[in-house]
């Protein structure tokens, strides 16, 4: 009797270090995964912001080394840069919301009698995602030109200026960005918003509340996971973005942003050290204003 007992205590004991090994062998895949693809590069990364120039080498020829001063110089140098990105990408993601958040609110609650309606709506809306970004932007750039036929309406209704132009201005940067990154603001929304209890926005009205109370008492507080999710994945690539900036774009020299900065260093000057140093700096102060911005959102759980 007291070795059975033993014999199924041991058994016991085994099965969860079974289950593990198995857990750990299903996440090996991943884990490998990001190493080479995520935790490699970043090291690479900051190895090459700490790079010094060969003294007596060509230009573009840098050593390892530990010049921390890079950074500082990155800072001092194009800190107009990165300001000028996170000042654009918030508009954009500011402009995002307000156009995605009625149009989700729509797709995820106000169509739910007519479900060929919603999925009709969400095609219309993961559409672009079939088109190449650059094409798309190359599609606005010709719409928005000087020959256009919006911009030739507005200068022959006299609403512009004859020799005003609207490509190559920050107006035109933080519309291409407000464009390509409204799919990334919808979606989360309307997977939020589709599961709206609607009963609870009733009940609001059965208290004598007004609709616009009961919209940001009731509407607002139950979709902000789904507000923060697209805020974040709407402001986060368009810090980064240099295609919209680009002057082959719609952008032009004044508009540069810090992808623009990161590109020229690492293609054109071959000023690595800076790209890579300006490409910490990005990635730091995103994950910074992320993180505060989740703690005062009230969602940590989402971290």
């Amino acid at each position: 009797m007291a070795f059975a007992a033993f014999a199924t205590g041991t058994a016991k004991e085994q099965a969860p270090r079974r289950k593990s090994r198995i857990a750990l062998l299903l996440l090996l895949p991943g884990i490998l995964y990001m190493m080479l693809f995520f935790l490699v590069p970043l090291v690479s990364l900051v190895m090459t912001s700490l790079q010094a120039p060969v003294e007596f080498g060509d230009i573009g020829e840098y050593e390892t080394a530990f010049r921390w001063e890079n950074y500082v110089v990155a800072i001092s140098t194009y800190g107009e840069h990165i300001l000028r990105s996170f000042g654009y990408a918030l508009m954009a993601t500011i402009f995002a919301l307000l156009f995605s958040y009625p149009l989700a609110y729509f797709i995820g609650v106000k169509a739910r009698p007519w479900p060929l309606l919603q999925k009709l709506m969400l095609v219309m809306v993961i559409a672009p995602f079939f088109i190449s970004f650059l094409l798309r932007t190359l599609a606005w750039k010709s719409l928005l030109s000087d020959e256009g036929f919006l911009v030739s309406s507005l200068k022959a209704l006299s609403l512009m200026a004859p020799d005003a132009h609207f490509t190559g201005t920050g107006a035109a940067v933080v519309f291409g960005l407000t464009y390509n990154f409204i799919p990334f603001m919808t979606l989360p929304l309307y997977a939020n918003l589709e599961r709206l209890d609607t009963r609870l926005v009733e009940a609001g009205g059965d208290l004598y509340a007004r609709p616009a109370t009961t919209f940001f008492k009731v509407t607002v507080p139950l979709s902000m996971p789904g507000i923060v999710s697209g805020v974040l994945l709407t402001f986060i690539p368009a810090a980064g973005d240099y295609i919209n900036a680009s002057p082959q774009f719609l952008g032009g020299p004044s508009t540069a942003m810090i992808g623009n900065v990161i590109e020229s260093n690492f293609l054109v000057t071959n000023n690595y050290p800076a790209a890579a140093s300006l490409s910490i700096i990005l990635m730091a102060v995103i994950l910074v204003m992320v993180v505060v911005y989740i703690k005062r959102s009230g969602t940590e759980d989402l971290l």
